[in-house]
């Protein structure tokens, strides 16, 4: 069997994974057809349909590391499932999705996951180490560029405003994925992209303290002045992706559907 073949065997997405694509898709279609309908309902699907879509988004990040790190020589990724992109194959369920979900209930933060668990001994070259850490955030930030082209092309009405909100806040949710997930910190992608090339002595001392250095991240996003600089480059990035922010703001409030909102 050709390498090609069997990576095409094994890239089978999941009953559950497209059970949460189905709820996505129907929950949307819902939602369009709300209109501008704000009420308890309308807001609720709007939840269900932005919670699905970022479970979707969530896999797909944890498969864009699998995927390269499979097509760069580590084939355990394949027997572990996670091509599948089944949700509860993933190593450490916690910290690819039940966190992040977390933060998105809590701050409207699309925090980035962790749980796809390479045999990098298996990978030869510093750039294909590079690569696999990298196709996580990229997955996030080709799904964003997706929305906004979308949100850019069709949303020219308010119509179905209900619906182009939550699209716009599913899509800064990916901006904010991504580029948390490139920082260059311990226990972070973007750690892994700069990794291969920093002294072992660095790297091994960068492990110890790799978790800490996260939470440590998370603090310094409650701390007013860091969090406005943070959103303001969020913000610029999701104009230039054409995500309109006053949708984004709009879709961000009606999400929380156990808080009143008054646009008034």
């Amino acid at each position: 069997m050709s390498n090609v073949t069997a990576l095409r065997s094994s890239v089978r997405p999941s009953p559950i994974f497209l059970l949460v694509l189905g709820i996505f898709v129907l929950s949307g279609f819902a939602v369009w057809r709300y209109g501008t309908d704000v009420g308890h309902s309308a807001r609720f699907l709007l939840f269900i349909f932005v919670v699905a879509g970022w479970i979707v988004s969530l896999c797909l990040h944890e498969f864009g590391h699998a995927f390269f790190a499979y097509r760069s020589g580590d084939r355990s990724v394949a027997g572990k499932g996670y091509l599948t992109l089944n949700p509860l194959k993933y190593t450490d369920v916690a910290l690819s999705f039940v966190l992040p979900v977390l933060f998105l209930l809590l701050g409207g933060i699309g925090l980035p996951g962790g749980a796809v668990y390479i045999d990098r001994g298996a990978i030869r070259g510093r750039v294909r180490h590079s690569l696999i850490s990298a196709a996580g955030p990229l997955a996030n930030l080709v799904f964003a560029i997706v929305l906004g082209v979308v949100l850019s092309n069709l949303a020219t009405s308010l119509d179905h405003a209900l619906f182009w909100s939550g699209l716009a806040f599913l899509a800064f949710l990916q901006v904010t994925a991504a580029v948390l997930n490139l920082l260059p910190v311990p226990g972070l992608d973007g750690f892994g992209i700069v990794e291969p090339y920093l002294p072992r002595h660095w790297v091994a001392q960068a492990n110890r303290v790799g978790g800490y250095a996260f939470i440590g991240l998370l603090a310094l996003l409650w701390i007013p002045a860091v969090n406005r600089w943070f959103f303001s480059v969020i913000y610029h990035l999701t104009d230039l992706f054409g995500i309109n922010t006053d949708l984004t703001t709009v879709g961000h409030a009606l999400f929380q559907f156990w808080q009143s909102v008054n646009f008034g």
